[in-house]
């Protein structure tokens, strides 16, 4: 078979979440693809899905040392050596937004790894590109909202942010960053409403439940909050049960108590963890 025709054959798989079924298919033509970057990268893509982090984090590194040309190719092997803080990924995702003027993903990777990196400035230009060149992808909204969110600018980042939750409403991830936006910038009722939404859409997210039960609290839904606590309580790992107890007696304790736990500790932890996550 043609590279062409095993990659098609194994983004089908990718695409439908069937993420064994593409590495089985991509191990099976290993040897006849070993000089091909696009196949060390897609395969690495696979393993990342799996949980094959190292395993991932070879196949990028390999894909990168055969010198793709490919923009495509430099953009999603540089974000996955990007993971594992390799300094090789500034390069690659430079050189795939320089090699991809129009192509929207190198913009959108590139941005998204300057953000992390702490340039604002640069990263907003990316990913403002990434916007212009495909206004309806949300990955570019949700991680223009990320650098904003990044650099302090609360509003912008709940400006974009807002617009990556109308383009993708079931995307639970975003609507709880959004959600813990708008708390930073006070503005409640709307906080409230996307952190319940997220933890609805996203039940085995115990972090979300437990912020989205500490929200209702805090606004004198009580009994909204206790039921987003059993929610919580019900997927909780024994890891978890200490923070649950203490959720709770915030709840039981009144809606101030609830409020502070969620503003000072809970509410700024989240967000600054969840925006350090790469795409």
């Amino acid at each position: 078979m043609e590279l062409d025709d095993v990659l098609s054959r194994a983004h089908a798989r990718g695409e439908e979440g069937d993420w064994e079924g593409m590495a089985e298919l991509l191990y099976e033509h290993a040897e006849d693809f070993d000089d091909e970057p696009a196949f060390h990268c897609w395969l690495g893509v696979a393993e990342r899905e799996l949980g094959l982090d190292g395993m991932a984090y070879e196949r990028f590194r390999h894909s990168l040392a055969l010198n793709p040309e490919d923009p495509y190719v430099l953009a999603m092997a540089g974000n996955g050596v990007a993971a594992f803080d390799d300094p090789d990924a500034e390069q690659a995702l430079r050189t795939a937004a320089l090699l991809g003027p129009e192509v929207s993903l190198t913009h959108l990777l590139y941005g998204a790894y300057l953000a992390r990196e702490g340039l604002f400035d640069e990263a907003v230009r990316e990913l403002t590109r990434a916007r212009e060149l495909d206004p309806d992808e949300p990955q570019g909204a949700y991680e223009l909202g990320v650098a904003h969110a990044l650099a302090g600018r609360m509003e912008m980042a709940a400006d974009a942010l807002g617009d990556a939750v109308s383009l993708e409403p079931d995307s639970a991830w975003n609507r709880v960053v959004f959600g813990l936006v708008l708390l930073e910038g006070q503005r409640w009722e709307e906080a409230l409403g996307e952190l319940m939404e997220g933890a609805v859409l996203e039940p085995d997210d115990v972090e979300a439940q437990l912020a989205a039960g500490l929200a209702a609290a805090a606004s004198g839904r009580e009994e909204s909050g206790l039921e987003m606590l059993e929610r919580a309580r019900f997927r909780a790992l024994d890891e978890d049960q200490e923070v649950i107890m203490t959720v709770e007696e915030r709840i039981d304790a009144g809606a101030d108590s609830a409020r502070a736990l969620l503003v000072e500790e809970m509410a700024p932890d989240m967000l600054r963890r969840r925006l350090a996550e790469r795409p």
